[in-house]
């Protein structure tokens, strides 16, 4: 895919919108939107890499209550005609149709392969993947499991918000708070995963979010990008159909 003149890719990853308190997240909320609203003009393309929010669940009939301000701001990019790719994340994985249906974005749940200007991107959240996360890899399968979404889906969405968003900030293996801590370029199990997979296939960059980082590693001729977060860092990458870079969104 060719870029048109002008136009850019923007990626961004782990707003955890809903945690850790409401209030807190309604600022983060709204300073996101801002970036949203400032990139309007020249995204041509638009990854959102997961954990988007911090607990997401979807009910048949019933949609977690917030969040309007950054979904009516999507659904407004993607009415104009902007592509947005959403990857589900540890936090978000209950993801089913609604982001779909409803706003008109492409959901994965799994690393995807893009070309863009020449350019190959290896893209994903980064959860479960590499040689670690093993605490988290025995968890994500009883969390996939479809007997265990059905037995959740009988809660009263009151109760199993709640009992959600819980767990979601208080249980480590889940939040991903021991993951935020830079351990060492050899030690950085997505980069090494990405190493591994430039090994099978060369690709230009593998972008992916999870680790809470901003992390530029080179690999080869290629690039690991990890993306930050909109918690502390508000880190986002831009890829003009020349480069890909890590830019820090300035508040005012």
């Amino acid at each position: 895919m060719q870029l048109p003149e002008g136009k850019k890719i923007y990626f961004a990853s782990d707003n955890h919108l809903g945690a850790p308190t409401t209030e807190q997240s309604a600022l983060r909320e709204r300073i996101f939107v801002q970036w949203l609203d400032h990139i309007k003009d020249d995204v041509g393309v638009l990854f959102l890499l997961g954990d988007l929010f911090d607990f997401w669940f979807e009910y048949k009939t019933v949609v977690p209550k917030g969040f309007v301000r950054v979904l009516g701001k999507l659904a407004e990019l993607a009415d104009a005609g902007i592509p947005i790719h959403f990857f589900v994340g540890n936090h978000d994985m209950w993801m089913l149709d609604y982001l779909e249906k409803e706003i008109g974005i492409t959901v994965h749940y799994t690393p995807q392969e893009f070309t863009f200007c020449g350019k190959r991107f290896f893209i994903g959240h980064g959860d479960g993947l590499g040689p670690n996360d093993i605490g988290y890899k025995r968890m994500k399968k009883v969390f996939k499991n479809s007997f265990f979404q059905w037995c959740f889906r009988w809660l009263h969405p009151d109760w199993g918000m709640r009992l959600g968003h819980y767990l979601s900030v208080k249980n480590k293996l889940i939040s991903g708070e021991e993951d935020a801590v830079f351990i060492g370029e050899d030690n950085e199990w997505l980069a090494q995963y990405a190493k591994r997979k430039h090994q099978e296939k060369a690709r230009d960059y593998y972008v992916f979010g999870h680790r809470h980082i901003p992390l530029n590693i080179p690999i080869e001729q290629a690039l690991y990008i990890n993306l930050g977060d909109w918690i502390s860092h508000y880190t986002y990458a831009v890829f003009d159909g020349k480069a890909l870079e890590l830019k820090s969104w300035k508040t005012a």
